[in-house]
């Protein structure tokens, strides 16, 4: 069978509608203003024979493109067991995951009796309990420390909620009443997935659907193709550094030997930096799936299915950082470690076709979280805020200001939603004048906030990075400004000893917390350039004359 161009792009946009839809379902119903505000979420297609993507929504988060698939592939390989009606929950990171706190589902897809697809789904859950409220350990040494982990189990048998898995996974962990509430939406999305997807094939026809799958992913392949045979062949390398692993205060290394042959892409990284005793240990899925993403931020006319990673091939770094086995922690693996993977790609990149890049983007989500009692409202909480930084400068233009994390299309949360939900006032939140990298194109800023807790006590904890270095510019640029942490308790300020990591600090009434982003990475010789953009920046502020950062 051959489809006519209209049909293609009809059904094609038809499989993404699902997903969409299914993404604002489970937005819209979850309790956890990380996932209803922030979208840290993702719902996506994927297939039969071996999980691999067909569709995700436009509204998901890019890390999830390769994580979910694998995350699929891993439930086909150890449930033989699944039946219609059935849903799957597990996090365990060594089994295609993240962290610990981006908790799968996985639903076996029945269409007029047979198994179609599967339908699977990401959730950020604020907490997964372990040793620090939100799941960000610093100092973890272990998994066991870092949360609950769940193999591939049944949450659903025969459409009943198993009962005795809600009540394992609600009594270890933290606010257990918001939990069952992003349980429930998750399961709801699934569920609009199944609906949606019933009818696009009641529409259109089985066969008519799957051969339109093979040509969009045939397509794809033929796409990434095409723009790969447009970098010059050779290798490439580059090394991004993290500041430590929150244990060791060392910095870590993530080399990339990248390697062009016609239309093929090959990714070594094995000179990385072995495994580490901190929680900055990436898994495979995360590892892989960053290098997807890194490849689509450089080349964003492909379509994202299966058929583009083909072309794709990345050497499994076993030995390394990059490939995190049991029982090492690696909560930092999905916000922080996958961002300097491809800090390393743009870098590596950036060699080969200097036009197409960037200066290096802020690379850091910022994870905060504040755990505590609000003795107002009688009930405990979790609060876990990311924050933007500056894009890099590019050949045609500076960089995007408070730009979300390279990892995903997630926002920060509104603060004033954050104030109704949790005993905290946010005092500033403002560009961070000065923190852009210099350059013919200069970076983005980042953002400098500060946040009080108005009652009761909490613990905050932070995993983030980029406060050692700042992010690179590429071709004379300039670094960005780098990542500050500074914490008040009973009017001592200090700042973590790790720079952009640290825990246990327990906070009182009108305790603060103050967190400086970094800016993006310059692009080209800040001698070229044009004056008026200098003069423009100064009189906006932007810069301090003296050279000194302006909100210090």
């Amino acid at each position: 069978m051959t489809l006519d161009p209209v049909t293609l792009a009809v059904v094609e946009n038809g499989l993404k509608q699902v997903c969409s839809e299914m993404d604002l379902v489970h937005e819209k119903t979850s309790f956890s203003p990380v996932i209803s505000e922030a979208f840290d979420r993702s719902n996506g297609i994927y297939g039969r024979e071996n999980g691999e993507m067909i569709a995700q929504g436009e509204l998901g988060l890019p890390i999830f493109l390769g994580v979910m698939q694998f995350a699929t592939g891993a439930v086909l390989e150890r449930r033989r067991d699944l039946e219609p009606g059935d849903i799957i929950i597990q996090n365990d990171p060594y089994l295609g995951g993240t962290h610990l706190m981006d908790v799968k589902m996985v639903m076996p897809f029945y269409y007029r009796g047979s198994l179609w697809c599967f339908l699977s789904n990401t959730g950020h859950w604020p907490d997964t309990g372990g040793m620090v409220p939100g799941g960000f350990c610093s100092t973890a040494t272990e998994i066991q420390q870092e949360g609950l982990r769940l193999p591939p189990v049944k949450l659903v048998r025969n459409g009943e909620l198993v009962q005795d898995v809600v009540d394992i996974i609600l009594n270890n962990i933290r606010v257990p009443e918001e939990r069952i509430g992003d349980i429930r939406a998750q399961i709801g999305a699934l569920k609009t997935g199944e609906r949606r997807l019933t009818a696009l094939l009641d529409r259109y026809g089985v066969d008519t659907i799957e051969v339109a799958i093979e040509e969009l992913k045939r397509r794809s392949e033929r796409h990434m193709r095409e723009v790969l045979s447009s970098v010059p062949d050779g290798c490439y390398s580059f090394t991004a550094l993290l500041d430590s692993d929150g244990v060791v205060d060392e910095p870590l290394e993530i080399a990339l030997d990248m390697t062009i042959d016609g239309s093929d892409a090959y990714f070594d990284f094995s000179r990385s930096s072995p495994p580490c005793r901190g929680p900055m240990n990436s898994v495979w899925a995360t590892t892989q799936s960053a290098v997807y993403v890194a490849m689509k931020h450089i080349f964003p006319e492909v379509p994202i299915n299966a058929g583009c990673f083909a072309p794709l091939h990345i050497q499994a770094p076993k030995g390394t950082v990059l490939f995190a086995e049991y029982p090492k922690p690696v909560a930092g693996c999905a916000a922080e470690v996958a961002q300097r993977i491809m800090e390393a790609v743009f870098g590596a990149m950036a060699k080969a076709l200097p036009e197409r890049l960037f200066g290096a983007p802020a690379g850091t989500s910022g994870n905060f979280a504040l755990g505590g009692y609000d003795p107002e409202e009688g009930r405990d909480y979790i609060m876990y805020f990311f924050t933007g930084g500056g894009y890099g400068g590019s050949a045609r233009t500076d960089g995007l200001t408070n730009g979300c994390s390279t990892v995903g299309i997630s926002k920060t949360q509104p603060v004033e939603i954050l104030e109704q939900h949790y005993p905290l006032l946010f005092e500033e939140y403002a560009l961070r004048e000065g923190s852009a990298g210099a350059g013919q194109h200069r970076g983005g800023f980042g953002v400098s906030y500060r946040v009080r807790l108005l009652r009761g006590e909490a613990k905050a904890s932070f995993l983030m990075d980029h406060g050692r270095t700042g992010p690179p510019g590429i071709l004379g640029g300039e670094a960005g400004g780098t990542n500050e942490i500074r914490v008040s308790q009973s009017d001592t300020v200090c700042e973590p000893e790790h720079l952009s990591k640290g825990e246990g600090y327990l906070l009182g009434a009108n305790d603060w917390v103050q967190i400086r982003t970094p800016g993006g990475g310059g692009y080209g010789p800040v001698i070229e350039r044009d004056p008026e953009l200098i003069a423009r920046d100064l009189q906006r502020g932007y810069f301090d004359p003296s050279g000194t950062t302006t909100n210090e």
